[in-house]
């Protein structure tokens, strides 16, 4: 488990690709319950460890996860989420270079439950909540574009969705239309910086994840600016 920050109210990790936040049906050890048996461990506590998880990053993403270690900051950052305070920013590969080198995506997701995807619509309809991304066209190897993206909203796969939309679906993501899997699973998206104001001191928070050690994303860390 790699930490990127540490305090006695929060708690920063880098999360693997193929690792979950939280439990899920498949059985796996999610990462919150590594990250309160390494608290539990460090500082020798008995009893059950409190951890509040504050957001979420899907299983074949990688990149920074938030998690809270005490309830009074779980309740301000909860309210930070609320009130679009926290800004996440998201490295994503493709292999079509989008339509426009800067762009504002606006779309009408709806989850379905069953399939876990989103579906993305240009006009409202029922069921659906509203998603808004901004992406940047960084750079561009012999085959593939790196894309940098805000997050505006925060909705069930939007970044993988939205992108899909406009033909450009994240290198690896078989579920929202890329060709191929990539090896173990994982997908070239990857959540690189998170930023805030700290829950209880009067100090802001500037996150940046390492990115993975993976040929085509090594091949971009030129431009990761910490």
């Amino acid at each position: 488990m790699h930490i990127l920050y540490e305090d006695n109210h929060l708690i920063i990790v880098n999360k693997r690709c193929g690792e979950i936040v939280q439990a899920d049906p498949s059985g796996d050890v999610p990462l919150e319950q590594t990250v309160k048996d390494y608290i539990k461990a460090k500082y020798n506590k008995p009893g059950e460890v409190f951890l509040g998880v504050v957001h979420r990053v899907d299983r074949p993403v990688s990149g920074a996860v938030l998690f809270a270690r005490t309830s009074k900051s779980l309740a301000r950052l909860n309210q930070m989420f609320q009130d679009k305070a926290v800004q996440k920013t998201y490295w994503a590969i493709v292999k079509e270079r989008p339509p426009k080198e800067n762009g504002t995506l606006e779309h009408y997701i709806k989850r379905d439950t069953v399939r876990n995807l989103s579906r993305a619509y240009t006009h409202e309809r029922p069921g659906t909540q509203k998603a808004i991304l901004q992406y940047h066209h960084i750079a561009s190897s012999e085959h593939y574009h790196l894309l940098e993206i805000d997050l505006q909203t925060g909705r069930h796969h939007q970044i993988r969705c939205q992108l899909a939309e406009i033909g450009c679906p994240v290198r690896g993501d078989l579920k929202y239309g890329y060709p191929r899997s990539n090896a173990g699973g994982g997908i070239h998206l990857h959540a690189l910086r998170i930023c805030f104001q700290h829950p209880v001191r009067d100090e802001k928070i500037r996150i940046t994840a390492p990115l993975p050690e993976d040929a085509l994303w090594q091949s971009f860390q030129q431009f990761v600016k910490i």
